[in-house]
């Protein structure tokens, strides 16, 4: 166990004073008193589910001081000073840990030391090293992985704050505390009226919106907003059905030279005027029947901060059409802004035109989610929209075409074989769940479907001006908000291109960025145990969104990386993708060795591409066909060229993009290249999925709701482990817009970046190049028996370092 943590602040004895007075753990007149008084004060209202001294004085009999000795006895024993041994046996059992079973009685710095918990290195804590100490134990991570005073407002320290005080944000080491009552928020909805009409029925979209805020905003306190664009908020419709048919060919396609600049040209459609209101209202009329359903959002409501959930143009109670990634879509996620920043109106209701204003909120906005969530984030922050102070987009797509296709190949996500833009939208058009709506919108948008689906292009796959204007990156420079980037570098779902080709767009602009890599796969990493993502979150937000000067971004790394062979191991990094990033090059010195000197001893390498017939005929998981392609011997060994580099002297650092190479040649007019890098040895390695640690081991405020705890664990010895993957049509090897023509049993020069990852690979681990055709977990799969060649002389593995 190691609880890195990147967010706490470093302050003076006099800041930290002020803190402890203003939490209201310290009086007053503190000075006065002896270490025996104050300790005994302090450590007493280090239970606040006791009401009485006597509940207290229990409560600290339950916690051993010294060998002989409980707290309680120990704190009637004292008198100048506080053994420093002794207080730390003490925290640790307060932070969770427990006797024998995590530490040693009476060496709790060895413990402290190994799993990275401060403390205060002097052997006698005088009344000023004593209240450092407490200061500092209020900062620190515990077992359950967050900071103690969390715990402690997690168990009723701030119940009465509210109460006893004028409605307000409480900070304390520069981040917002839990003081805010989680049993009475404000729940409530109201319809944003958008400059879309996607359903064409000559009325402006509007657009349901659903407010969680706190209700000492009735008292006039004005507060920030997380807002989650979700297009699954209200449910998703059943696409099974839907699934388009992978197991057909790649069709040879004509050769066209595209320009790329006519790709992006837009049209302008006109709209309908707005709507004139008839009255204006505070009072909303109806009241949110959901809940808030992202935990990391819920973490802050608890804070102060409110939450806001929409869902956008075509789902469930909003007008419009779901159009997968449209420039209306983004547009449809922004007007949520403006209406928040007080430059779009809102209506109580559908049909009367009251409008309300969001008279409630300081006008300052993030954006926060995963996925499609995290997508519509990444979008609006392409626009520059008024009030957007940051995004936190998490595993998010910056290019649908990034998504669905790949070098002028369909390349499905993992696990999602079939899907494409019509089907998401089609999951999305949520309107369909209510038939009064579906009877007036569905044909219509049946009719846009349609268009969905040509303009897709499942027969190219081409880039063309469908995905461009699914393109964000397009716009980075109208960024304006700062951005904070997620994404697990064992990603299939959303591919790292997403993440790696924003960031380094990102790079050259003049605003605040963060980037987190995970070793997950398409998750969240609010819960994990060994890092303090939420706290770090929070030092982020309070500086975004209330204007503290906490420096969160100097304190906070510009990449947090975590480690793939050790547990609860991070580091930070200046940048990621660096171009100046060293290159090893490898050879492919034969059909089964990678070396660094250039010295093939066969010329050419073959191997085809049969193998759809076995693999449907065994039944196989598309996961039991990688295990068998990228083993020694199996039915799908002449699928592949599989190359093995010596075991490595020492480890070897990849960040970038991985870069093979070649020449290829087909035996048909047609083709394709897959592409692996495997970690190959018999060794423990760490998972990709987190284990549960703890079932709702996370309270994220008082009377409020859990969250698991979790961690990437070391698993079972395994033979490999996949680095990263590309693919590419033979006829798009120089771009996925423009297509050359392949002739049988011509070798063509091909260059395929892979999916850009961060990876350690240990030194005794191998370096495996797998190069292959059909990927039956992403490509087409058609039954076919074509056979490829591969200049091994002409080709070379160009892999990108850290020193």
């Amino acid at each position: 166990m190691k609880l890195n943590q990147f967010a706490r602040l470093t302050t003076t004895y006099s800041e930290q004073i002020k803190a402890l007075q203003r939490i209201k753990l310290l009086d007053e007149g503190y000075e006065a008193l002896s270490v025996q008084a104050l300790a005994q004060q302090i450590f007493a209202r280090f239970f606040p589910e006791a009401h009485s001294k006597t509940a207290q004085n229990e409560q600290m009999q339950k916690i051993q001081a010294t060998a002989s000795l409980n707290l309680a006895d120990y704190l009637a024993g004292i008198s100048t000073s506080f053994d420093q041994r002794t207080f730390y046996n003490i925290a640790l059992q307060l932070l969770g840990f427990k006797v024998t079973t995590d530490f040693q009685f009476n060496h709790p710095r060895r413990f402290m030391a190994k799993v990275g918990i401060p403390y205060v290195d002097q052997p006698v804590l005088t009344q000023e090293l004593f209240l450092e100490a407490v200061y500092l134990l209020l900062t620190t991570r515990s077992q359950n992985g967050l900071l103690y005073l969390d715990c402690l407002a997690n168990r009723g320290f701030f119940a009465h704050w509210q109460k006893a005080t004028a409605p307000e944000f409480l900070i304390f080491n520069g981040k917002t505390q839990p003081v805010f009552d989680t049993q009475n928020f404000i729940r409530e909805v109201v319809y944003v009226e958008s400059s879309l009409d996607t359903d064409l029925d000559g009325h402006l979209d509007l657009l349901e919106t659903t407010i969680f805020r706190p209700k000492e905003t009735e008292k006039g306190l004005s507060v920030p907003v997380l807002y989650t664009a979700s297009p699954y908020y209200k449910g998703t419709n059943d696409v099974d059905a839907d699934l388009h048919n992978v197991d057909v060919p790649i069709q040879a396609k004509a050769a066209i030279q595209p320009n790329l600049a006519d790709l992006k040209t837009g049209t302008n459609q006109s709209v309908p005027a707005a709507r004139e209101p008839l009255g204006e209202t505070t009072e909303t009329e109806l009241e949110a029947a959901d809940d808030s359903n992202y935990l990391l959002n819920d973490y802050f409501l608890a804070r102060g901060f409110a939450t806001v959930y929409a869902g956008g143009i075509g789902t469930r109670g909003s007008d419009g059409m779901r159009t997968c990634g449209s420039p209306e879509e983004t547009a449809s996620t922004t007007a949520i802004i403006e209406w928040l920043a007080g430059n779009r109106r809102a209506y109580t209701n559908k049909t009367d035109r009251i409008e309300i204003k969001a008279w409630w909120c300081n006008q300052k906005v993030a954006m926060t989610g995963k996925s499609y969530l995290g997508t519509l984030a990444t979008a609006a922050a392409t626009t520059g929209v008024e009030g957007l102070k940051t995004v936190i987009a998490e595993a998010a797509i910056s290019s649908w075409y990034d998504y669905y296709r790949e070098n002028g190949l369909v390349v499905a996500p993992v696990d999602c074989q079939g899907e494409d833009a019509d089907v998401l939208a089609k999951l999305c058009q949520t309107r369909q769940m209510d038939a009064a709506d579906h009877a007036k919108s569905g044909a219509l948008f049946e009719e846009q479907l349609s268009a969905l689906r040509e303009g897709q292009d499942r027969i190219t796959g081409n880039y063309n001006a469908f995905w461009a204007e699914r393109n964000y990156r397009d716009n980075v420079q109208k960024i304006n908000c700062d951005v904070v980037l997620v994404h697990g570098l064992n990603d299939w779902n959303v591919k790292l291109q997403n993440a790696g080709a924003l960031w380094d767009d990102l790079r050259q602009l003049p605003i605040e960025k963060k980037l987190f890599l995970h070793q997950g796969q398409h998750i969240y990493m609010n819960n994990i145990q060994s890092i303090d993502f939420t706290d770090m979150m929070n030092l982020w937000l309070s500086y975004q969104l209330l204007d503290i000067d906490n420096h969160a971004p100097e304190i906070l790394p510009t990449v947090t990386i975590q480690d793939n062979t050790q547990e609860a191991t991070w580091h930070t990094q200046d940048d990621w993708l660096n171009p100046k990033n060293p290159r090893q090059t490898y050879f492919l010195n034969d059909p089964e060795h990678l070396g660094l000197d250039q010295t093939p001893t066969t010329p050419v390498a073959d191997f085809s591409d049969d193998g759809v017939a076995v693999f449907k005929k065994q039944h196989l998981s598309e996961a039991a066909w990688q295990d068998q392609l990228l083993a020694p011997q199996s039915n799908f060994t002449q699928n592949r060229l599989l190359l093995l580099s010596p075991a490595q002297s020492k480890q070897l650092v990849i960040d970038g993009r991985v870069q093979l190479k070649t020449k290829v040649a087909v035996n048909t007019d047609r083709g394709l290249l897959s592409v692996m890098l495997v970690d190959y040895g018999l060794f423990s390695r760490l998972g990709t999925t987190p284990a549960i640690l703890a079932a709702k081991g996370q309270q994220l405020g008082y009377h409020w709701c859990y969250d698991d705890l979790k961690e990437f664990k070391l698993g079972a010895l395994s033979p490999y482990q996949l680095i990263t993957k590309g693919h590419l049509n033979l006829q798009n090897r120089h771009n996925s817009y423009q297509t050359e023509t392949v002739d049988a049993g011509t070798f063509y020069e091909v260059q395929l970046d892979l999916q850009p990852t961060h990876y350690h690979l240990a030194a005794g681990h191998q370096l495996g190049l797998v190069i292959y055709a059909t990927d039956m977990g992403m490509t087409l799969r058609e039954e076919q028996q074509n056979q490829y060649q591969v200049d091994l002389g002409a080709s070379r593995l160009v892999i990108p370092t850290l020193d």
